[in-house]
């Protein structure tokens, strides 16, 4: 490396720094402005609203502008050097434009590092924490995805149903438990509730009646409580709209895995949401190539055309990637294509604009 990819590197640095600090001060103000009422009227201080509410929202945030900055970061940087006609001097004394790129695609790997490292094990306790804040202070419709009515299939042989699940105090009313031997039914449990046992991590039975069924009838067992043997968790049975961005990356895979396990329907949400979060990072690559692909080239206009060109590129990048996730979750595409086609495709995109500017 030597000082001009030192003198960039730092300048992209700078420039995405002041990006994330103007978009993030800006999204704070209007944030407020809209629920400064509803934070009062709802008895919030203001050591809860910026401790427990903005300080977690801005890993979220920086996560969510961190590709537009380090585009406008690009835009500033290379197109500056391309008005100044430094960009015309490097190439006069040899330096491909490949060469010319090195330090602007590893300053969006790092940065691609960084986010995937926030959004995989930082931010998701700083969003739990955000969300516990709204639940209890801010007007919001549940995102609860069962409610009652719950069916989980313990194992292949064990049948879970629930009449309603508490959540917050994770208690499950009229629980019943139905184990198979083939289709014969060999043993049932029912109870006017199960409540989960933090020392112990199991559930436990309160008035429980356990029958054993055999040919000659059944055997009745009556039990004040009982603890039981269940592999099902609370969040198994919580699902939200919001659990994926609560959690870090191994406990998303676990989590995914345990619903499947437990015959839970529409985790297709949950795979497009993962695999969303692993991509997303990616794009900062991606929106990289295509901004050193509009710089470089001399375009009539100015800078404002400039910039304007891209962010109008961004938004359309932006717009896939959001229509293309309801086919994914609702099952129409596979999460996996869903979530990784409007990269895949920006990407080739961002090639074809490189391979038509001027080497």
């Amino acid at each position: 490396m030597n000082r001009i990819d030192r003198f960039i590197i730092v300048r992209l640095f700078l420039a995405t720094l002041m990006v994330l600090a103007v978009l993030i001060f800006i999204f704070i103000i209007i944030d407020f402005s809209e629920n400064s009422d509803t934070f009062s009227d709802r008895g919030a201080t203001m050591a809860e609203i910026w401790g427990q509410y903005y300080l977690n929202y801005i890993p979220e945030m920086v996560r969510l502008v961190a590709p537009l900055a380090v585009f406008v970061a690009i835009l500033l940087v290379a197109g500056q050097m391309t008005d100044r006609l430094e960009l015309t001097a490097i190439k006069g004394a040899g330096v491909s434009l490949y060469r010319f790129m090195t330090p602007f695609m590893l300053f969006a790997i790092a940065i691609t590092g960084i986010l995937s490292y926030l959004d995989g094990y930082v931010i998701p306790g700083s969003n739990a924490e955000r969300f516990t804040f709204e639940q209890q202070y801010l007007t919001r419709q549940s995102d609860r995805l069962d409610r009652s009515r719950i069916y989980r299939q313990e194992s292949e042989q064990t049948l879970l149903t629930i009449n309603y699940f508490d959540a917050r105090n994770r208690v499950a009313f009229s629980p019943r438990l139905v184990t198979f031997d083939g289709d014969r039914i060999v043993e049932t449990v029912e109870a006017a509730r199960m409540e989960w046992q933090e020392d112990t991590a199991k559930w436990r039975f309160i008035r429980a009646e356990r029958r054993v069924f055999s040919d000659e009838g059944f055997v009745s067992y009556s039990h004040s409580e009982v603890d039981s043997v269940l592999t099902t968790l609370p969040r198994d049975m919580a699902r939200t709209t919001s659990d994926i961005y609560q959690l870090t990356y191994p406990e998303i895979v676990d989590y995914i895995a345990s619903l499947e396990r437990s015959g839970v329907g529409g985790v297709s949400l949950q795979k497009v949401q993962f695999y969303g979060k692993l991509f997303y990072p990616f794009g900062t690559i991606v929106i990289a190539l295509i901004g050193i692909g509009i710089s470089t080239n001399n375009r009539k206009g100015g800078r404002g055309v400039l910039l304007g060109s891209g962010l109008i590129i961004i938004f359309f990048y932006l717009i896939i990637m959001k229509l293309m996730e309801p086919f994914g979750a609702s099952g129409q595409l596979d999460p996996l294509f869903a979530a990784a086609s409007p990269h895949v495709l920006f990407f080739v995109f961002s090639l074809m604009l490189l391979w038509r500017t001027p080497k």
